[in-house]
């Protein structure tokens, strides 16, 4: 039987892919990073609320040198873009950059599949997000394929259920798939509750209003 880890933030991107793929593809190890994010604290706790319902292993990897060349907003006292600040997604997506960030987890999640003879990486990458950060798209996933052939002996492939969908098909197929939103963190401030005016907020805001669900917003957002 395969077997395959997922790259697990406690965001609705990787929560969703792996809700999309647990059966199928025998999801068994979640990996949560901590590289020095504002949300960090948030995003091991979702993780941990999602691996639980999910009953995965889950390990949370430290990576300090990160967080000490990383010199974007998510991980240093620079202010997150909000709101009107966003209305230029490029000057956004720089903002909020962390330099190879997927490249070195996915590398990361290889070393573990080749140790640990894991078939899968599951990935949230989505057409959303392939619009504004290159590390989402198509082209990125079937890079990093070609690498694993030659860097490791199990050559394991990564997966992106989601790259055909916006973040409305997105939080569409959770609801059709009773998936547990209500775990879900999707900030980049790392309150206790979504700021909703971060760009990630916004996304999952706006898809949750597109799908004229009231549930959810209620219950992720300060209401």
């Amino acid at each position: 039987m395969v077997k395959s880890i997922v790259l697990l933030s406690g965001g609705l991107d990787s929560l969703v892919s792996l809700g999309l793929s647990k059966e199928k593809y025998n999801v068994e190890l979640a990996l949560t990073f901590d590289y020095g994010q504002k949300s960090v604290n948030e995003e091991i706790s979702s993780s941990a609320k999602i691996c639980d319902y999910y009953n995965l292993k889950h390990k949370v990897i430290k990576l300090d040198f990160l967080k000490n060349i990383t010199h974007t907003s998510l991980c240093s006292e620079k202010e997150i873009p909000t709101g009107t600040q966003l209305s230029n997604l490029n000057e956004s997506a720089k903002n909020v950059w962390v330099p190879n960030r997927n490249g070195l987890f996915l590398n990361i999640a290889g070393s573990f599949a080749d140790s640990e003879d894991y078939d899968f990486l599951i990935i949230g990458a989505n057409k959303e997000e392939a619009q504004t950060f290159p590390d989402n798209t198509k082209e990125f996933i079937e890079c990093i394929n070609k690498e694993f052939e030659y860097s490791t002996l199990k050559h394991p492939k990564v997966l992106a259920p989601l790259i055909n969908y916006d973040k409305n098909d997105i939080v569409k197929q959770a609801l059709n798939n009773n998936i547990p939103l209500e775990y879900v963190y999707s900030c980049y401030q790392g309150g206790e509750r979504h700021c909703e005016v971060c760009e990630s907020c916004m996304r999952l805001k706006n898809a949750l209003l597109y799908n004229k669900d009231t549930k959810y917003i209620n219950k992720l957002f300060d209401r």
